[in-house]
């Protein structure tokens, strides 16, 4: 009878790895009983919590034992090592599989996050899979006497929709194995190798030899294995002689692909993104699990969509069939890891709804001899009837005879099956002992080559053995003295490898590409213990010196990140470089620029191997990796987030894109398709014409961001004007061009404003009208045009609250282009709001690059507002909330509009008065002190008011000098600012040697001494102004009024 279970789903949080620890990574999960709760590292007092089956806290709380079994540092501490994993999940999982019911273990998680680790395990750590089939012949060991066992072990991987028999002892078919249907077993895969095992030290072997068979596809067929499914599958057979019962029970146990989460800027899609397979059956295992998980909630008419991938038809009876399911979750506690471990955590709260309905098996092969038996019997019966009656025949009788004969060679055949298989299962064993034995015996003997791999379980798998004498190394084998090397840019003969007089060395082919401690090299170099060598575009090795230069050293800190670190650092590429930029210590770097960093470090192999297949198929493309906001800050001077881009390059026309992240993977995994239909055509045959939409090395021009430019608006609460020359700089703080720019505050009909208009008080804007325009005269030196005359580029800008950034015309064909471009903007009633983004903020000027066949960037202008001179208003919920105060004050009573009345009267009186001592000031400046006296005496004016209009005719003067003094220390400052700028950008070269950081230290200080200069002179020059301005009104009006 059929039991409902749902899904058990546990947690397991890894220690940081090497990484992290270097980035000084924080820990943002904490773990309470089944609960885990997960921090936002972008707002900490965000939260986000799950409840699971299980959780199992591997993070911290261990020690090492001499042994190297990680173990809790306190008995009963919370660290879970490998054996509480096992006896949490692979127990339950191996009683379940004794007791006749189907069961499957699910490893799911981003690459790097331990689930090959928590699965298989390393070293004397033995994973789930291991410790599982030791039990489970222990367990048939103990039961022997009762019930015959028999197991049988089958090992496969699934790539880009293609089934891989990793035991297979024949070469791999094109296209894959099939996966067929069929009433009663569902879906299985054709021809697949099952080998029968009496004992776990087989199944160890077994599953070497599946790693290395994997590990030597993934370096033909430059596949990526953490986007690969590995599926274990166990079939456990017990019949039990005195019941007549046989139990049959298949046991999954499946490390999935890594979950990476691509994060894409903006809301790009790729055009190609339905192409790829390569996430095909990953992405449908999560519309499964989700269709499963509406199910659950009684949802009605849901359409579960088993068939639409490899991975899904094979797990049909383990998600919502016949099949008691463990799924383990693995994540990383560190906080660059936040969006994929979120997104891990999301994934399997949805997989732990999902009920499956599971039954005992009782096996088909039991029943079938049970029936050939009782056949058996009828039909010697009905012989012996025959005989008794006499009325048989010569030819029933045959009939008969030959009906008994063909049952008894059945059981016999099926009763004898399991043996054979068992006989040629040891003759293999035999054979891969010896071979075994004959590669231990060569590791103490000669130096080698030892494999490293991205998937940590795939590393140390490969060994290439360097005899005395010399050794051609490539894809040719013929020679008696070749080292066959398949992957990737290996050209037929890649290499050529010495071993004489106790010294290794390698000289590279012509045209071949060998790196060695990440510097290419192309000539004869000589090799020294645990040097790193790549050879072709992506083919990872560490030399294994002579037995007798090998000491104790710890090999394993040269994993696959350190061979890439140390490509990128040989560019010039690592974290104190790229902290330095920031002006950060390591330790204080930001989130986003470690994990630019890191996905730096990932993409580099990918694009070396995009390079390599575009060589190689014609295509005339070039890929090379930027940092994208490496420079580059928002409006208010905060750091953009970083992001890491691909520019692709069309070197004949010089045409160029940049890609995210996301899309360059999924275009790398179309590139793969493409080259391997390549590679099963044969090399120099035709291919059916590849269409260019369906090309992934192609796409539609589009306009390209070259940089920005940060105008700041400080001067304009004051009005007055600024004239500029800012600098445009790239994404990696390159100078792409120079632009003159002009903020000048004007009158609504567009005239400038003078200096008795500039205000010392930015505060008197207030609820009064703002104009200003912005004026762009020529933009200098644009390093794009240089690059390529038919080139074009546009400017664009987004004031405050405009719903719409604006932007420049096309220029096209000139380096130097006069833009004499431009716009008014016009704030009716200014806000506090829009006072602050003046005070606090710049103006981004976006520089965008065009190409021919690249449409113009146009501009729209939906929901902006323009007043009678065509001027464009911003701070438009000032108008909103203006509007909403008429509409109140129309409801008020009149003795408050005859208060408005009133001051409007007052300010006409105020304007007039201003006007009348302009011009007594004018007077007293012609006549002097006298004639103005007598003048003010004809008019009838007592000596009060002349007083107070003295008062104000001095204090009007000392504002207009005041506004003036500011306004020379502005445009001072704007030097200052571009010193500093300089300052901020001058950084010795990474190749610098001793006298050239001396010279840089000389020149920095000169640097330094000029800016204090500067700085010093400009504050000197307006405290005298200052002091002067205070001095002369003292002396003219004793004090001040």
């Amino acid at each position: 009878m059929a039991t409902k279970d749902c899904v058990k789903v546990a947690v397991r949080v890894r220690p940081f790895n090497k990484r992290e620890k270097e980035a000084g990574g924080r820990c943002i999960i904490s773990i309470s009983a089944n609960n885990l709760a997960i921090q936002d590292p972008r707002n900490q007092q965000s939260w986000r919590t799950f409840t699971f089956d299980f959780a199992y806290w591997s993070h911290s709380g261990f020690v090492r034992n001499t042994d190297g079994l990680f173990l809790p540092e306190e008995t009963g501490g919370r660290y879970a090592d490998q054996a509480s994993i096992f006896e949490g999940l692979g127990q339950g999982l191996l009683e379940n599989a004794v007791q006749g019911y189907n069961a499957t273990l699910l490893a799911y998680g981003q690459t790097g996050s331990g689930k090959s680790y928590s699965m298989v395990g390393n070293g004397p750590n033995k994973g789930l899979v291991p410790t599982f089939c030791h039990r489970l012949f222990q367990f048939i060991k103990s039961h022997q006497d009762s019930r015959q066992c028999q197991v049988f072990f089958s090992m496969l991987e699934i790539y880009n929709e293609q089934v891989i028999d990793l035991l297979s002892k024949t070469s791999r078919s094109p296209g894959g194995l099939r996966v067929r249907e069929e009433q009663h077993r569902g879906f299985y895969v054709e021809g697949l190798r099952k080998v029968p095992c009496e004992s776990a030290v087989q199944v160890e072997r077994l599953m070497e030899q599946g790693t290395r068979t994997r590990t030597t596809a993934a370096t033909r067929m430059n596949t990526n294995s953490s986007r690969s499914h590995m599926l274990i599958i166990v079939q456990l057979k017990q019949i039990f002689s005195k019941e007549c019962i046989t139990k049959q029970s298949n046991i999954n146990l499946v490390d999935l692909a890594g979950s990476e989460r691509q994060r894409s800027s903006g809301s790009e899609v790729d055009r190609l993104k339905e192409g790829t397979a390569i996430n095909l059956s990953l992405t449908t295992l999560g519309n499964v699990i989700s269709a499963l998980a509406d199910v659950s909630l009684g949802k009605k008419a849901v359409h579960i969509p088993y068939r639409d991938s490899i991975l899904t038809k094979l797990l049909q009876s383990a998600l919502g069939g016949n099949s008691r399911t463990v799924m383990i979750a693995t994540v990383s506690p560190a906080d660059i890891c936040y969006e994929e471990s979120i997104s891990t955590l999301r994934y399997a709260e949805r997989a732990k709804r999902i009920q499956n309905k599971a039954v005992v098996n009782k096996g088909p092969t039991e029943r079938l001899v049970k029936e050939l038996k009782a056949e058996n019997a009828r039909l010697l019966l009905r012989l012996s009837r025959l005989d008794q009656e006499g009325r048989q025949t010569d030819q029933e009788t045959k009939e008969l005879r030959r009906l008994l004969t063909h049952n008894e060679l059945q059981i016999r055949a099926i009763q004898t099956l399991w043996e054979q298989h068992l006989q040629e299962a040891l003759k293999d064993w035999e054979t891969q002992y010896t071979n075994i034995t004959q590669e231990r015996r060569m590791v103490q003997m000669y130096p080698y080559m030892l494999n490293v791999n991205e998937d940590a379980q795939l590393s140390g798998v490969i060994k290439l053995f360097i005899q005395e004498g010399n050794w051609d190394v490539g894809l040719e084998d013929s020679s008696p003295k070749s080292i066959p090397l398949r992957g990737l840019g290996i050209q037929k003969r890649h290499a050529i490898f010495s071993n004489q007089q106790h010294r290794v060395t390698v000289t590279p082919v012509s045209g071949s590409k060998v790196t060695v401690n990440g510097i290419p090299i192309t000539q004869k170099t000589e090799l020294q213990h645990l040097d790193r060598l790549i050879l072709g575009s992506n083919n990872t090795y560490l030399f294994i010196g002579f037995p007798t230069d090998r000491a104790t050293d710890d090999w394993s800190r040269f994993d696959y990140d350190y061979f890439q670190s140390e490509l990128a650092a040989a560019e010039g590429i690592h974290l104190h470089s790229l902290c330095a930029k920031q002006d950060q210590r390591p330790v204080q770097s930001n989130p986003s620029l470690l994990a630019a960093f890191y996905d730096y470090i990932r993409l580099m192999p990918m694009v070396a191997e995009a390079n390599q297949m575009s060589q190689e198929l014609n295509k005339g493309v070039e890929f090379n990796l930027e940092i994208k906001n490496l420079a580059m800050s928002d409006s208010k001077g905060h750091d953009l987030e970083k992001e890491i881009a691909v520019r692709v390059t069309c070197v004949e026309r010089k045409q160029v894109w940049m890609w995210s992240k996301a899309k360059f993977i999924n275009r790398k995994f179309l590139m793969e398709e493409l080259y391997q239909q390549q590679a099963e055509v044969g090399e120099g045959a035709d291919m059916p014409p590849l269409s260019r939409e369906k090309d992934p090395f192609w796409d539609p021009l589009e306009p390209l961001h070259l940089g920005s430019a940060h105008l700041w608006l400080q001067s304009l609460p004051f009005h007055i004007p600024v004239e500029e020359q800012v600098e445009v700089v790239g994404s990696e703080g390159t100078e792409e061009a120079m632009l003159q720019i002009q903020l000048v505050p004007c009158h609504p009909t567009g005239l400038p404003l003078g200096e008795d208009d500039i205000l010392i008080d930015p505060t008197e804007l207030l609820g009064k009208r703002l104009d200003f325009q912005l004026v762009m005269d020529r933009c200098c030196g644009l390093r794009w045009l240089r690059e390529a005359r038919n080139r074009g580029v546009q400017i664009g800008f987004q004031m405050f609250d405009c719903p719409q950034p604006l932007y420049t015309p096309a220029m096209w064909h000139n380096a130097n282009p006069l833009l004499q471009h431009r716009v008014q903007f016009t704030a009716l009633n200014t806000s506090p709001a829009l006072l602050n983004y003046l005070q606090n903020s710049a103006l981004v000027l976006q520089l965008w690059g065009l190409q021919e066949g690249c449409s113009d960037i146009v501009i729209c202008l939906n929901g902006v507002m323009v007043t009678p001179e065509d001027s464009i208003i911003i701070d438009t919920a000032a108008i909103s909330e203006n509007m909403a105060v008429d509409s109140a004050g129309s409801e008020l009573n009149p003795s408050l509009q005859a208060l408005q009345e009133d001051l409007e009267q007052l300010k006409s009186s105020n304007v007039a008065l201003r006007k009348e001592n302009r011009a007594l000031r004018e007077q007293l400046g012609a006549s002097g002190l006298s004639g103005a006296l007598s003048l003010l005496s004809a008019r009838g004016v007592d000596s009060g008011r002349g007083c107070r209009e003295r008062r104000s005719s001095l204090r009007t003067s000392c504002d207009a000098q005041l506004a003036r003094a500011l306004k020379v220390f502005y445009h001072s400052m704007t030097s200052v600012r571009g010193q500093l700028l300089r300052l901020q950008r001058h950084r010795p070269s990474e190749d610098a040697d001793l006298l050239g950081l001396r010279l840089f230290v000389d020149e920095h200080a000169h640097l330094l001494k000029d800016f204090g200069e500067q700085l010093e002179q400009c504050v000197s020059v307006l405290k005298q102004e200052v002091a002067t301005i205070v001095r002369r009104k003292r002396d003219k009006s004793g004090g001040w009024s």
